[in-house]
């Protein structure tokens, strides 16, 4: 593959980040965009794309755009409960896909797309950020070596005014959003702690507070992993503070990270802190964009896979199946 072929589904404000970063990157063309009208596309051209010298084609409608262009590559930002249909859609035209989170919005729909994308043999990511960092490879690095002993534990939580943010959106129609703060926003804590673990969740206990809202603002939970690693987690979407950290506790120390933007991290081994960890930019990769496009050329493995969008939707579907029951909700997960 020489030139990669780009098209966006989706036009909103988030794509400007994904459009930053393809111009830094050599024999890659954005040839189409696709939102639900003309003028959305339009605006999102004038804000972003005013010094491309060649402007993608527009388009409303994902079929007409997959057969008119033809595009190697297809970046999806839709509201969350269009995200499983729209790269279906994407696979089957001979796209590959980069996916914004959550993957899907439901568990039947995640094990549904992995297996399509595993049959069309296109490359599906997520938009993780944190398997990005050098940070969070070197996490995994730890839990996999067994260096500080076997990951017992993880304690976090993510605050942000989302509630107020999202007011007469679209993110706060369940029907659209598949949820509130926790998939939103809170998805990029509770993405980095699944990624981290990798492992399927077993069972959540969970507690939900709308504040009003059609979907959840607050909400607090413990999961186990299968695996048998425990986590409680605590998901804010009505304070003024933004913040995102996440404590893995191991038998013989304990690492603190920035959960969120990967910004920071703190290493312990036993009780003693490590002031300078084997911390190296290449450990990680330059984005979830920059990622994607090394991973469909063969020069990199993706960062994330239909897996971990496996797993996001067993503590998702757990997590607002334990608050509607008010008991523990067991994962059904296929072998």
């Amino acid at each position: 593959m020489s030139t990669v072929k780009i098209a966006f589904l989706g036009c909103g404000g988030f794509m400007k980040n994904h459009t930053q970063r393809l111009q830094q990157i050599a024999d890659v063309q954005l040839a189409a965009l696709c939102d639900i009208t003309t003028d959305q596309v339009e605006k999102f051209i004038e804000n972003n794309l005013q010094d491309m010298p060649q402007k993608p084609a527009v388009f409303t409608d994902a079929a007409e755009m997959y057969a008119q262009i033809k595009p190697d590559a297809v970046f999806i930002a839709t509201p969350h409960t269009l995200h499983c249909q729209h790269a279906v859609q994407a696979l089957k035209a001979g796209c590959h896909v980069h996916l914004e989170k959550p993957m899907v919005t439901n568990l039947d729909d995640a094990y549904s797309l992995a297996e399509i994308t595993k049959q069309t043999g296109k490359t599906l990511v997520i938009g993780y950020n944190s398997p990005c960092s050098p940070e969070f490879a070197y996490l995994q690095s730890v839990i996999q070596s067994g260096e500080l002993g076997k990951l017992e534990m993880v304690n976090g939580y993510l605050t942000q005014n989302w509630m107020n943010l999202t007011t007469g959106l679209w993110r706060q129609n369940p029907k659209l959003s598949g949820g509130g703060q926790a998939y939103d926003s809170g998805a990029h804590l509770l993405n980095s702690l699944c990624w981290s673990v990798a492992s399927d969740v077993d069972s959540v206990f969970a507690w939900v507070d709308n504040h009003g809202t059609p979907v959840d603002i607050n909400s607090v939970f413990v999961i186990k992993f299968a695996n048998g690693v425990m986590a409680s987690i605590a998901i804010s979407g009505n304070s003024d503070s933004v913040s995102g950290p996440l404590t893995f506790i191991f038998e013989k120390g304990r690492i603190d990270i920035d959960a969120w933007l990967s910004r920071w991290i703190k290493v312990f081994k036993h009780d003693k802190e490590i002031k300078y960890p084997p911390i190296t930019d290449d450990m990680g990769h330059e984005s979830p964009t920059h990622n994607f496009i090394d991973a469909i050329r063969g020069k990199a493995q993706p960062r994330t896979s239909p897996q971990n969008g496996i797993i996001q939707s067993q503590l998702m579907d757990a997590i607002y199946e334990s608050a509607k029951t008010g008991m523990p909700a067991k994962v059904n997960r296929r072998q």
